[in-house]
């Protein structure tokens, strides 16, 4: 990977200069280059060789604390082809499906790349990401965006363009990652590739993609029972006494649901809480 972590900073690096009102601004450091804002200039030699968390004055006189960004903030910040999926989410998922070193990992609907990004770095070296994405123009601002981020093309990458369901050539993975208006009519496709004890995970916006896609994992017969949720973050304003939730947070981004493949030919025993008198209405064809 050519992503410096720690270490002065150098031609090449992305900086993450931010203001004393919190604004923050992404500059690729290069000999000779200069940031301007309307706070001033300043010129990229001020960065190069000085340490992280350094602070520098533009011409105009304002205080810029310089950070590498994180991939928090990276991930906010790309240029997208498709929505993002935000941190607080690709943490989860990242977490709940235990994507670990060395693993196995197929992602379907790549987006703007910025899930893509959080894989790579939890399979590590060891590991592998094949992510699949029907629309080559989404593929590129992906493909981008992933390159820009580590610093080139990773050899534990591979980007295919076309359907998953058509294109799927993996067999025996650990992690299957569906982040897709209809992802219902990829889990069996899902089922085929995982290994017996991987972890489907899908990734929705609404209620109704959410009650469509547990009951289809349900219904196939191959995975135990969905658990889903979704994540809320509220940040907290702490100034000596003054201790109190901020007025604004991040609420509804989407929901996540996560089951793990059974072995082959095992039924899944059955549900101890059976649903409430109606929950599936009159027209429902599910038991």
């Amino acid at each position: 990977m050519g992503f410096r972590r720690h270490g002065p900073f150098q031609p090449g690096d992305q900086v993450q200069l931010t203001d004393p009102k919190d604004k923050r601004h992404t500059v690729t450091l290069r000999e000779g280059g200069v940031f301007h804002t309307h706070k001033g200039s300043i010129p990229h030699d001020d960065l190069i060789g000085r340490p992280e968390g350094s602070v520098v004055r533009s011409s105009g006189g304002t205080a810029y604390l310089a950070f590498r960004h994180l991939l928090k903030d990276y991930a906010v910040s790309m240029p997208r082809g498709a929505a993002v999926v935000y941190p607080k989410d690709a943490a989860m998922i990242v977490g709940m499906a235990d994507v670990f070193p060395g693993a196995r990992v197929v992602e379907a609907g790549v987006g703007s790349g910025a899930l893509t990004c959080y894989l790579l770095r939890a399979v590590g070296e060891s590991g592998r990401v094949t992510s699949y994405e029907r629309r080559e123009d989404f593929a590129e601002v992906a493909k981008k965006n992933v390159e820009k981020f580590y610093g080139g093309p990773m050899d534990q990458w591979r980007l295919v363009v076309g359907d998953f369901v058509a294109a799927l050539d993996e067999a025996d993975v650990d992690r299957v990652l569906l982040d897709m208006l209809a992802p219902w009519e990829c889990v069996d496709a899902a089922a085929k590739a995982l290994t017996p004890g991987g972890v489907i995970c899908c990734y929705v916006a609404t209620t109704t993609q959410l009650s469509r896609t547990v009951e289809t994992l349900r219904d196939h017969g191959s995975f135990t029972e969905p658990h889903s949720w979704e994540t809320l973050i509220r940040d907290w304003h702490v100034e000596g006494l003054a201790v109190r939730p901020d007025h604004r947070m991040v609420g509804h981004t989407g929901f996540v649901v996560t089951a793990r493949r059974m072995a082959d030919g095992v039924t899944p025993p059955p549900r101890r809480r059976r649903p409430a008198k109606g929950s599936y209405g009159e027209e429902s064809s599910t038991p």
